[in-house]
């Protein structure tokens, strides 16, 4: 009697209509691990020039010495500490997600054998919220720069300014390009793909999305602290 014959290969030996979505995730949490070092060392390198500029004089042409014009920048710091508690709850959210996917991928095998059934889980939007969520972020942040403005502090006015309005719009990209991928996510659950290939999508976004707030606390203490 011949062998079976061996189907896939490429996905653990599970064929090609069945792949292993557990090796697919891993993979892709290694790529958004090392896409993050990137990330990283761009914050790193802002932070290291921030020090550097704050404690580095100037030539003075008029008076020929060295001058410290590093101006203190008076921050909205309401506005921020808003901004900040809207970034935690989103965060949450987007556990609560991660967490939700990760459990209708585990009840999938369950719920596909005839007979079985589970009951009709609540599936509440937590990505939907998050987006909701994050997008108030980006707006707190913009009424930030509008309050920096109303004070007299535009991106030229001086280092320091410019600084803060680097830091925080270099972030503000990072997260935006967070939110398209929710919304990515989200279509892909509308469009009822598999679930397992929309847990890898929810996952990975999940943990860029935690990234994004422990970033953004480290750069609000330091804008904060060496103000």
């Amino acid at each position: 009697m011949p062998p079976p014959p061996v189907r896939g290969g490429g996905d653990g030996g599970r064929g090609d209509s069945d792949p292993d979505y557990g090796r697919r995730l891993r993979r892709v949490r290694v790529g958004l691990a090392i896409g993050l070092t990137s990330v990283v060392m761009i914050f790193v390198s802002l932070t290291s020039a921030y020090i550097v500029r704050r404690g580095l004089p100037t030539f003075d042409d008029h008076t020929g010495t060295y001058i410290q014009d590093w101006i203190p920048v008076q921050l909205p710091l309401v506005l921020l500490l808003i901004n900040t508690a809207l970034l935690a709850a989103s965060s949450l959210t987007a556990e609560f997600a991660r967490r939700q996917i990760t459990r209708q991928a585990a009840l999938a095998p369950v719920r596909s054998i005839p007979g079985v059934s589970l009951g009709q889980e609540s599936g509440f939007p937590w990505l939907a919220l998050t987006v909701v969520l994050g997008l108030g972020f980006l707006t707190g942040q913009w009424l930030a720069w509008r309050e920096l403005a109303e004070r007299g502090f535009y991106l030229a006015t001086s280092a320091s300014s410019s600084f803060v309005y680097l830091l925080t719009a270099v972030h503000g990209v990072h997260l935006l390009g967070g939110i398209l991928v929710l919304l990515y996510a989200a279509t892909v659950s509308l469009l009822h793909k598999p679930v397992e290939g929309r847990r890898i999508v929810v996952d990975v976004t999940a943990w860029y999305w935690h990234f994004m707030f422990v970033l953004w606390l480290g750069i609000f203490a330091l804008l904060w602290f060496m103000r």
